[in-house]
C-alpha cells in the first residue's frame, strides 16, 4: 500500500509526525511511505527512519502535484491541513484522503479571550485521529530520532559525553526565546560545562552570555553545526533547557530530562514535549494567571505589551532546584 503523508513545516511539527510514520510502517503490511515537505526539512524528515521516499516542495505547488500524481498513491494523510496542503490533496484527487484536526478556531478563542476549550490531548494524538481511519493506532511508545549525522562531542567540543548541559537559546520568534538575564541566572548556579545551541542569528546572543560569565566553561555552537549535529549534542548532554522550540521536541526523543520554559505560548495548545513513557522527565515552567498570555499561538518578534513578563517573571530558582535534583539522582 502506497501512503503519502504531508507536513511541509516546521521542525517540531515534523518531528511529531514520526510516531505516526512508525506506526503506519509497522501496522500496515507492505506499506510504502512517501513524505512531502519543504526542502529545508529534508534531512530532518529522514531522521524518522520510516520514510521510503521524500518529495520536496521547492517551487510551485503545481510542480509538486504533477510529480506526485505519477506515484498513484492509495492513501493521502494530510498532517498539515493548511491551504496549500488541502490544495495539493485536491489536485491529487485520491479518494482515501484524511486531514488532521487543526483546531485553529479554539486556539484563536484561547489567544483572544483567554478561554480554553481545547481538548486535553497532544497534537500527536490528533495526528493519529487522521490515520485511525485506516486502522493505524498509537502504540504509546516514545518518539524516536535516527541520528544520521553523529557528532563526536569529545573531538569538536573537547567535552565528554554526558558531562555538560545543553541550552537552546534560539527560537523562531523572540517571545519564545529565553531572555539573556534568565539564562545568566541559571548558568551562574550550575557548575557543569554549558553548550549553547542555536542558529547563526543567535551567535551574538551566545557571545553576550559568555562575556557575562567569563568564569564559566561555556561553548558557543550557534550556527556552527547542522540541525542533526545539534541533535547529537543534545542527545549526549545530561539535560536540555529550552523554550518552546524544535530542539525541545527533538530532545524528547532521547533519554534525557528536559526543562521547558514557556513564553507567549502554552502547553494547552497540545504541543508540549511528547514523552508518553517517562513524562516525569519533562519539566514545564510557565507564568500562571498572566492576563496577556497566551498572546499568540506562534509568537512575535517583540512582546506586544513591551514587558515580556511571560519570560521575565519565570522563577529561575525553581529551574535550578529541579536541575540539581536531577543531577544528584544520576
Amino acid at each position: 500500500m502506497k501512503v503519502l503523508v504531508i507536513r511541509f513545516s516546521s521542525i517540531g511539527d515534523i518531528v511529531l509526525t514520526f510516531p505516526v510514520l512508525r506506526c503506519i510502517k509497522e501496522q500496515i503490511a507492505n506499506s510504502e511511505i512517501h513524505f512531502a515537505t519543504k526542502k529545508a526539512f529534508s534531512d530532518l524528515a529522514y531522521a524518522s527512519g520510516s520514510i521510503d521516499q521524500l518529495h520536496i516542495l521547492d517551487g510551485s505547488l503545481s510542480d509538486l502535484s504533477k510529480r506526485l500524481k505519477n506515484e498513484k498513491f492509495d492513501i493521502v494523510i494530510d498532517l498539515h491541513n493548511n491551504l496549500r496542503s488541502r490544495m495539493l490533496c485536491y489536485k491529487l484527487g485520491i479518494k482515501q484522503t484524511y486531514h488532521f484536526r487543526k483546531l485553529n478556531f479554539l486556539k484563536w478563542i484561547l489567544v483572544r479571550f483567554k478561554r480554553n476549550y481545547l481538548p486535553k490531548i497532544h497534537v500527536v494524538d490528533r495526528y493519529f485521529e487522521a490515520v485511525n481511519n485506516i486502522g493505524v493506532v498509537n502504540d504509546g511508545r516514545n518518539n524516536t530520532f535516527n541520528l544520521t549525522q553523529e557528532l563526536n562531542v569529545r573531538d569538536v567540543l573537547n567535552l565528554e559525553e554526558k558531562s555538560y548541559i545543553s541550552i537552546a537559546i534560539g527560537a523562531q520568534f523572540e517571545t519564545k526565546q529565553i531572555p539573556i538575564i534568565k539564562i545568566q541566572e541559571i548558568i551562574s548556579k550550575i557548575d557543569l560545562p554549558i553548550v549553547l545551541l542555536g542558529g547563526k542569528m543567535d551567535e551574538q546572543k551566545a557571545n553576550s552570555i559568555i562575556e557575562l560569565l567569563p568564569e564559566k566553561n561555556i561553548k558557543n555552537t550557534c550556527g556552527k553545526y547542522s540541525l542533526l549535529q545539534s541533535a547529537a549534542i543534545v542527545k549526549n548532554s545530561k539535560l536540555l533547557i529550552a523554550g518552546d522550540t524544535g530542539l525541545m521536541h527533538i530532545a524528547a526523543c532521547f533519554d534525557i530530562p528536559i526543562y521547558v520554559i514557556w513564553g507567549n505560548t502554552t502547553p494547552s495548545f497540545g504541543m508540549s514535549a511528547y514523552k508518553p513513557q517517562g513524562s516525569d522527565s519533562v519539566h514545564n515552567f510557565e507564568v500562571q494567571n498572566l492576563t496577556c498570555r497566551p498572546c499568540s499561538k506562534i509568537g512575535f518578534d517583540k512582546c506586544p505589551k513591551g514587558h515580556h513578563k511571560c519570560m521575565m517573571n519565570i522563577d529561575e530558582s525553581k529551574i535550578v532546584e529541579g536541575i540539581t535534583r536531577d543531577l544528584s539522582n544520576k
